[in-house]
């Protein structure tokens, strides 16, 4: 444990990241796991011999929606007149109320069922391709941009992992059951909350120092 959450201090470290690095958070982001429930709850009104399929296309369309937000990121920044700073305290914000439903559920909606197909919303966005993935990616892009190919590869290899875990979702609910996998979920969490911490106190740190020097 004290191995993970030194790595996950040095995660956000300026200009230090990694091809692994970005993976491993990005993963933590997306969270396959505790999307499991998600998943299933959506597509119970899914022919079963049709669930992978379906789960590959909305795999498919996050991974679209995060490379398209990867390349157009830096334009965005520069329309909407936001620094990289605001971008990272803003991001670490997200990162850190997303890390704390994983650690603390909301209670299940009482909202009526889905009994169509889902599209896009709501396993697409914003079970994968959700506000803080949007914002990683575009964190990563405008700190390194030299770095997009590793950023992409980045991106392929966690899309990747999140398909296998989505459709195995079933056979590991099976295997290791409810409980183990909920464990699983606040355990990411918790190593998100430190992550997104230590992404406040950098941007903070450097803020302070801005002005400081101003």
């Amino acid at each position: 444990m004290a191995l993970i959450m030194d790595h996950a201090g040095i995660l956000w470290h300026m200009m230090n990241y990694t091809f692994w690095s970005a993976t491993i958070l990005l993963v933590l982001i997306t969270d396959p796991i505790g999307n499991i429930p998600i998943f299933a709850n959506a597509l119970k009104h899914v022919p079963p011999e049709r669930r992978p399929m379906v789960i590959l296309r909305e795999i498919l369309i996050a991974f679209v929606l995060l490379l398209t937000f990867m390349f157009v990121g830096e334009g965005f920044l520069r329309v909407m007149n936001l620094s990289d700073l605001a971008l990272q305290i803003g991001g670490g914000v997200i990162l850190f109320l997303i890390a704390l439903r994983m650690v603390f559920p909301p209670p299940e909606s009482s909202d009526a069922e889905q009994i169509t197909e889902p599209l896009i919303v709501p396993l697409a966005v914003p079970a994968v391709a959700g506000p803080s993935a949007l914002a990683t990616v575009l964190l990563l892009v405008s700190q390194q941009p030299e770095k997009r190919l590793e950023w992409i590869g980045a991106l392929c290899v966690t899309m990747a992992v999140s398909a296998v875990v989505l459709v195995s979702a079933e056979r590991i609910q099976r295997l290791i059951g409810h409980r183990p996998v909920l464990a699983i979920e606040r355990l990411m969490g918790l190593v998100l909350v430190s992550v997104a911490i230590e992404m406040l106190l950098r941007g903070i740190k450097t803020f302070v120092m801005q002005l400081q020097s101003a």
